[in-house]
């Protein structure tokens, strides 16, 4: 028997999520060294189990199956490809960096800091398991469970609108779960139609559903992701939430939670409902350049740090989305890729905005400015964070959204082009909040502004590091993410496009 990779890395962060909330009060600090501790054991595994993986081998690997409920076929069925695999290793990056990050952020707002650690554990457990289930019930049973834990660190530990804001994004996800499951109980009534009674995702695929039947399976499923990304107009739980919820809160739920939905429709909509997707796809591309452009331009006028990032999110989710559903190589390839960037680089920004916030006590941009004097180190930081949010070439998200662009505009030419757009957006926003927040002399209130201590520069290193060595060496992620994402539009039944040549240079290429 081959070691449980997967079920190691659902059961030990909930493990130790149990262990740091029985941590005597009082003793705060254990509480946070032991579940650091757990969050970096669970990276170094997911190394282990990464090492594991074989490039150009089977399509799910790591594969593990206990029958849970035989006799209706719910199972605890773990697998991953490649692009399972790049999520549940951005988890475990994530989850350590926001801890170390933000290590006084429980105490900050008041409460003991070992339910907010042993939350933030339970929230990573539910999220790799998210990722790596390959029965879609047990994935629909962990696609709400998460929302719990997230729902008391919003409602517990954020700003003065915590309580408004964590409702709103508990009703609004739950809505979408709630058609989920009427989906996931058709999807099951339809495989025993077929003779089969079963939730993997191996067996469903391509059980033949009617054309009609896969139109309301696949909004069912699509609505609920759509959400959880978000996408644009099921979005406006986003900024509340990011904006009321702590800095590593909102990086984990920005940066790594949300992918849940859009790992969803590249995983389970398009192989599922592959008849459904090629009609419904003009549609979501659209609904996706217009997330682009308008998660953009709101940026441009935040004058709320978080809020900003939240809909700088917005937009790049647009990107993601954009990608999955132009139904090419390249885009579905860079589509994935940006879910690590974007993960990366707003996990990135929302730490460094996290330490203007402690520091200032304020997360009004209005309230900084010349900080680049007094804290150059911080400045750089946030800079760099930008950079990787409007995708400057030689940080990873370049090479993503450049993907995503290319495979976009060889099937929907108009949408690449107004894509575009969101790119010279981007730079306004970062720029604009870099120059409005660090440059100019120092201002009364930002004047002695501490510098980034070892603990914080510890923190953001690893993210810097990645950003870099994914936008310099994107290939070994590539080839990882390729397969997966080749078999996902073959079970479409998708080709990439020819490639237009103009008639008269094939004329003048004629023997």
């Amino acid at each position: 028997m081959t070691f449980p990779w997967l079920t190691t890395l659902v059961a030990l962060p909930a493990v130790g999520a149990l262990l740091v909330a029985l941590v005597p009060t009082g003793r705060d600090r254990l509480a946070k060294l032991l579940a650091v501790g757990v969050a970096t054991l669970v990276l170094l595994l997911t190394i282990g189990a990464s090492l594991q993986f074989s490039v150009g081998g089977p399509r799910f690997q790591l594969t593990e199956r206990y029958e849970w409920v035989g006799a209706f076929g719910f199972s605890w069925a773990m697998g991953v490809d490649g692009v399972a695999l790049a999520l549940v290793a951005l988890t475990a990056v994530a989850t350590p960096v926001v801890m170390v990050a933000m290590w006084h952020e429980a105490e900050d707002s008041g409460r003991r800091a070992k339910g907010f650690f042993a939350l933030l554990l339970l929230l990573e457990s539910m999220t790799i398991g998210a990722f790596a289930a390959t029965d879609v019930l047990l994935f629909y049973i962990l696609f709400e469970a998460m929302l719990v834990p997230m729902y008391f660190l919003i409602g517990l530990y954020g700003g003065p609108q915590r309580r408004y804001a964590a409702v709103k994004f508990l009703l609004y996800n739950l809505f979408g779960g709630l058609l989920m499951l009427a989906a996931v109980i058709g999807l099951y009534v339809q495989s025993i139609e077929n003779g089969q009674g079963t939730f993997l995702r191996q067996d469903l695929v391509g059980i033949g559903i009617p054309e009609s039947t896969q139109a309301w399976l696949f909004l069912g499923f699509m609505i609920a992701f759509a959400i959880k990304a978000p996408l644009w107009p099921f979005h406006t739980w986003l900024p509340d939430a990011a904006a009321e919820a702590t800095p590593s809160n909102a990086a984990f739920l920005s940066g790594v939670m949300d992918k849940v939905g859009t790992y969803g429709m590249i995983a389970l909509v398009l192989p599922l409902f592959p008849d459904a997707s090629r009609t419904f796809a003009p549609v979501v591309v659209t609904l996706a350049v217009i997330s682009i452009l308008y998660g953009a331009l709101l940026a441009i006028g935040q004058t709320d740090l978080k809020r900003l990032i939240a809909y700088t999110s917005i937009s790049h989710f647009g990107f993601i989305v954009m990608g999955i559903f132009a139904l090419t190589s390249q885009a579905g390839t860079g589509a994935t890729l940006y879910m690590v960037n974007h993960g990366l680089s707003t996990i990135a920004l929302f730490v460094v905005v996290g330490f203007m916030i402690t520091r200032r006590g304020s997360r009004l941009v209005a309230d900084f400015g010349g900080v680049a004097q007094p804290a150059p180190v911080l400045a750089g930081s946030l800079l760099v964070a930008g950079l990787s949010g409007l995708a400057l070439p030689g940080l990873a998200t370049f090479v993503s959204e450049f993907l995503v662009l290319l495979g976009t505009f060889s099937r929907y030419r108009v949408a690449g082009v107004l894509a575009t757009v969101g790119i010279i957006l981007a730079a306004l926003y970062i720029l604009l909040v870099y120059q409005r927040t660090m440059t100019g002399p120092a201002r009364a209130e930002t004047a002695a502004f501490p510098d980034l201590r070892g603990r914080e520069v510890l923190a953001v290193a690893p993210l810097f590091a990645l950003l870099l060595v994914l936008g310099f060496f994107p290939q070994t992620a590539l080839d990882v993410i390729d397969d997966g994402v080749g078999a996902t539009l073959a079970e479409v039944g998708v080709d990439d496009p020819e490639p237009v040549v103009p008639a008269q240079a094939a004329e003048g290429n004629q023997p």
